[in-house]
């Protein structure tokens, strides 16, 4: 869950951060991404490069700057679950709420050039595969956390990849309701539970 920045430092920060993400989607929409540098950024946002390297790891960063809150608000969605509701069940619940989200980012005139600039940007897709596969170890440790597993347990490794891996399924699909409930069934009971015929 992302939480809006309270003090002043904090949300200066928070303002420079986001206008140096705005300056880089903008400029590589308008140029390519090949074509802009990290000075290029700095400069469109009015601020130095060193600057802008205290916010962002590099310049394929800028392009996913909440990264590390997407990454927060699932691990919070498995810690702060309510008393009684399951893992698959709050993660069920996280992302269909992102999807909504999603669906709010969707509806902005410049998002199929956002994703296409991502998928037709070899350096892009990389880092935002590696930045899915974060994800899914910070997930599954808080998951293995939560059930009170070893770290390296296989079976929170796999809710956690699976989890993640529906989320792509829920975005895709025209009743993201119902894709979440068959994912997340399947994931709760298993198959034969979600498929007694078979």
């Amino acid at each position: 869950m992302t939480v809006e920045p309270t003090g002043r430092r904090e949300r200066k920060k928070a303002q420079t951060r986001r206008a140096l993400a705005d300056a880089a989607l903008e400029l590589f929409l308008e140029r390519g991404y090949d074509q802009v540098g990290v000075k290029d950024v700095a400069e469109a946002a009015d601020v130095s490069v060193t600057t802008l390297f205290k916010h962002f790891s590099g310049k394929e960063a800028l392009v996913f700057d909440q990264d590390d809150d997407i990454e927060a608000a699932l691990v919070a969605a498995v810690r702060e679950r309510p008393p009684g509701r399951s893992v698959p069940q709050a993660l069920r619940e996280h992302l269909l709420l992102a999807q909504s989200r999603f669906a709010v980012h969707a509806a902005d005139p410049r998002f199929p050039e956002f994703t296409r600039l991502v998928r037709d940007t070899p350096e892009l897709s990389d880092y935002s595969q590696r930045m899915w596969t974060r994800h899914e170890a910070a997930l599954a440790l808080a998951i293995a956390e939560a059930s009170g597993a070893p770290a390296d347990d296989p079976g929170c490794a796999a809710l956690a990849r699976f989890a993640l891996e529906a989320r792509s399924l829920i975005q895709r699909s025209a009743d993201p309701v119902r894709a979440a409930d068959a994912a997340f069934s399947l994931l709760e009971h298993g198959w034969a539970a979600a498929h007694p015929t078979d």
